[in-house]
């Protein structure tokens, strides 16, 4: 073939672009908001989260992350941090990015075709593709009594979910793994507590993002160890018993790691 017979790059280019589905997509921004409190007759608290219902198609009906269409003046955390005050007419404790989830189909039948290994269903020619970013947020627990009440939010166990819109489950049986993991090595658990708690209070915290029972004097151990709590020298008020001492946190420390751009961006503005 001749050089002048053979097709040129931009062509080809053009010839695949013709060929691509043009099936429209949308960026949302999700917020997983977590928040410790008791569930009915028992004492120590469990991780919960605001839902909210669904009022149009798909998925009319049930609950879901509270989230929307990003909007195009407000930033990915600012969205996440409007989503959660719509939500719940609170500031969060601690707001981090995710993940980005962006399945060609994000659907519960979707998701089960992956968990079996089966071919997923293919997507009509016609449909939105969203992709959502999504964020994770905690509430302090001397603020989760002040959440907004509306009809069509309601907080839910974590543990007692229903089957939410879309990949919602997955989603935050996702952001439920990243929790555990980073209350190993941060102390991100102190973001679920006001400005002063008890050791008691710090440890339950920890038991309830890890789902299990802490030794107190281990725990006690490990916490002094890491230095990231302060005594404020005074004890809790109107006990029977011996008053527990009060601490707060070692503002010296930051909450989490701020990850490679929150590195950079720190690093480059001191």
């Amino acid at each position: 073939m001749s050089i002048a017979s053979q097709p040129l790059p931009g062509a080809v280019a053009a010839e695949e672009h013709n060929d691509v589905d043009h099936t429209s997509v949308s960026l949302a921004v999700s917020t997983v908001i977590l928040a410790l409190r008791p569930k009915e007759n028992e004492i120590h608290p469990t991780l919960w989260l605001p839902l909210v219902r669904r009022l149009r198609e798909p998925y009319k009906g049930q609950w879901a992350l509270p989230g929307g269409p990003l909007n195009p003046n407000l930033s990915l955390e600012e969205a996440a941090a409007s989503t959660l005050k719509r939500a719940t007419n609170l500031q969060p404790g601690y707001l981090e990015q995710l993940y980005a989830f962006g399945d060609v189909l994000r659907t519960p039948e979707a998701r089960a075709a992956r968990v079996v290994g089966e071919p997923e269903p293919v997507p009509g020619t016609d449909h939105e593709r969203v992709v959502s970013v999504v964020y994770w947020a905690s509430i302090p627990a001397t603020e989760v009594a002040n959440t907004r009440v509306h009809e069509n939010i309601r907080w839910f166990p974590v543990d007692e979910l229903p089957e939410l819109a879309f990949d919602h489950n997955e989603i935050i049986e996702y952001a439920l793994y990243r929790l555990q993991n980073k209350v190993e090595y941060s102390r991100i658990a102190h973001s679920f507590l006001g400005e002063e708690f008890t050791l008691a209070q710090l440890r339950e915290v920890y038991e309830a993002i890890l789902g299990r029972t802490l030794d107190p004097a281990n725990f006690r151990r490990q916490i002094a160890a890491s230095k990231s709590i302060i005594d404020t020298g005074r004890r809790v008020e109107g006990t029977r018993h011996r008053p527990p001492r009060l601490y707060r946190y070692n503002d010296a420390q930051a909450y989490a790691d701020a990850g490679p751009l929150g590195m950079y961006r720190e690093r480059h503005e001191a």
